[in-house]
């Protein structure tokens, strides 16, 4: 069987099981998150942080509940860190710096993921357990209750109320994250991922010297790294390492975790709403979008040009053999086109146009189908400006799922859209004016820009990968990442819930002749290609500096 034949294979096996859950899952979120009835354990929770998940809010009370849980996040994790060399089970690790401390605090809250440091070099049990692998968790379930309210604001009519976000947040991790975590761990296990608390061990001699490994609860952190569309690795070499991805299957099995709750919420989304083709309409816009890059991908990773490659079958250099290309292709559109940012291959060794393809999968939003929960929210920030520019194009006042979009409703939409572009561009253009940061590049030239805009595309993008060949473990690079990555998270948050309390105080219009169909393939063509016209409009003098420089260079 040829590697391309196995490629596509793969990705009809991953379609077929994403199918299969989607359904079940899209309706079980959708219970979950208008149930009234609370579990014992969640009443638990409630009472410990002394809230009443009864309590409706609107969106500013909402807002301050988000970004208060956020900051006591970052607190506590960065203080864990300055503590770490004081803490038991930190495998004899000191504290970390500062500006590490900071940026990892902020990447891990943010949903990022960003890592300036080696994994099993720096971070002990207490660390990666008690502090990243709970930020995991708490980080994509925020995701997912914000995504949800801007939802409840399309269903509802004449209240400001989106619900309870302390409700929302408790639910999505205990009845969504954890029960499905606790599957996956077990699959990963029986397949060899680690799951244990081992010290430090030499292995024998390695290039003259001995080559060190620890060991962890490895297997409970990927499952909900992926899952939560989180990204960061228990090792520095992430899902390329064999102790957290060791097979064809587990590979295949993690990018199906990555895709599993971004595609089903559209299906929360149509039920919720009370019309399921809206939701189908969504999906359909992400699928058209994750299946063209894919196949682009591979297409451009399989192209022998010269011949190194040809011999090679592909570009295979910085991608692991027990993947090929093929493994490594669809990893890397699942892992850019999400928040996610895990990685099984060095996406710095990608062909010029590979390379391209992973900045413009998060430059586009993360929505195709995006990070947990940010994904669903961001694209339909972009079906509203698609039906903005519809009604431009016939003259009515746009409308999407009965409620009218003015111009408060356009306003915060086009804010959203505007913060991450802005932060990733003018970080990226200091960055390339100042001398010091410049020092960080391993390659000159185009390849060497792309690092640094793919470094600042993945911390606005809240993605977390990295293009290597650039050393960000700087002050510099960390704290720049680090506000860009809590920028690029809450500060679009507060224009989705400002808009989700606009939508919600407003009275549904009835369908007419002249309303636009949101449900149909015309209009899912169109936010295809409002999407693209956007994101290319925005970036494209960058990636022509960049990776397209590269690529028609090559």
């Amino acid at each position: 069987m040829s590697p391309v034949t196995a490629g596509v294979l793969q990705l009809l096996a991953l379609i077929a099981a994403l199918a299969l859950a989607y359904r079940p899952l899209g309706d079980h979120m959708a219970r979950v998150y208008s149930s009234e009835k609370h579990w014992k354990p969640e009443k638990w929770m409630y009472k410990a942080i002394g809230a009443n998940p009864a309590a409706e809010m609107r969106w500013p009370a909402y807002l301050r509940a988000v970004l208060a849980f956020s900051a006591v996040s970052v607190l506590f994790l960065y203080g864990l860190q300055r503590l770490q060399g004081s803490l038991p089970g930190s495998l004899g690790f000191v504290s970390i710096d500062p500006d590490q401390a900071f940026n990892t605090a902020a990447s891990f809250v943010a949903n990022t993921n960003w890592q300036s440091y080696y994994g099993e070099q720096a971070m002990g049990h207490v660390v990666q357990t008690g502090g990243l692998a709970v930020q995991n968790f708490v980080s994509a379930a925020v995701g997912m209750a914000v995504a949800v309210a801007l939802v409840r604001g399309f269903a509802r009519s004449r209240t400001g109320e989106l619900g309870n976000f302390w409700a929302d947040l408790v639910r999505g991790t205990v009845r969504v994250l954890l029960p499905l975590s606790v599957i996956g761990a077990l699959v990963l296990v029986a397949c060899g991922v680690v799951q244990n608390f081992s010290g430090i061990h030499g292995v024998g001699q390695f290039m003259g010297g001995t080559q060190q490994w620890n060991g962890g609860a490895v297997a409970s952190q990927e499952v909900i790294k992926e899952l939560g569309t989180n990204g960061g690795g228990y090792f520095n070499a992430n899902s390329a390492h064999p102790f957290e991805n060791p097979t064809p299957f587990t590979n295949l099995f993690e990018i199906f975790l990555i895709l599993l709750i971004p595609f089903s919420l559209t299906r929360t989304f149509g039920r919720m709403v009370g019309n399921l083709r809206q939701g189908w309409a969504i999906l359909a816009t992400m699928a058209t979008l994750w299946i063209g890059f894919t196949a682009l991908m591979m297409w451009t990773e399989f192209a022998h040009h010269g011949p190194a490659l040809q011999a090679a079958g592909g570009a295979m250099e910085g991608k692991e053999t027990r993947f090929g290309i093929a493994g490594s292709s669809i990893f890397a559109v699942a892992t850019t086109l999400t928040s996610t940012g895990a990685v099984n291959s060095f996406h710095s060794s990608y062909t010029g146009l590979g390379g391209g393809i992973t900045m413009l999968g998060m430059q586009l939003g993360e929505i195709a189908p995006g990070g947990v929960g940010s994904g669903l929210y961001g694209m339909l920030i972009m079906a509203i400006i698609a039906v903005f520019i519809a009604g431009l194009m016939v003259g009515r006042t746009p409308e999407y799922l009965g409620k009218k979009i003015g111009t408060r409703q356009i306003k915060l939409a086009a804010c959203y859209i505007l913060v991450t572009p802005a932060l990733v561009l003018c970080f990226t253009a200091a960055a390339m004016a100042l001398p010091t940061p410049g020092r960080s590049m391993a390659n000159g030239g185009a390849h060497g820009f792309s690092e640094i805009l793919y470094a600042y595309t993945s911390g606005a993008n809240n993605n977390g990968s990295a293009f290597a060949g650039l050393n960000a473990d700087t002050q510099w690079f960390n704290s720049t990442i680090g506000l860009a990555m809590l920028l690029g998270r809450f500060l679009p948050m507060v224009f989705v819930l400002a808009l989700a309390g606009s939508l919600a105080e407003q009275q549904p219009v009835p369908a007419t002749a002249g309303t636009l169909r949101t449900d149909k393939p015309l209009y899912a063509g169109l936010l295809v290609g409002t999407i693209l016209i956007i994101t290319g409009l925005t970036y494209f003098p960058a990636l022509a500096l960049g990776p397209l420089a590269e690529g028609l260079a090559s």
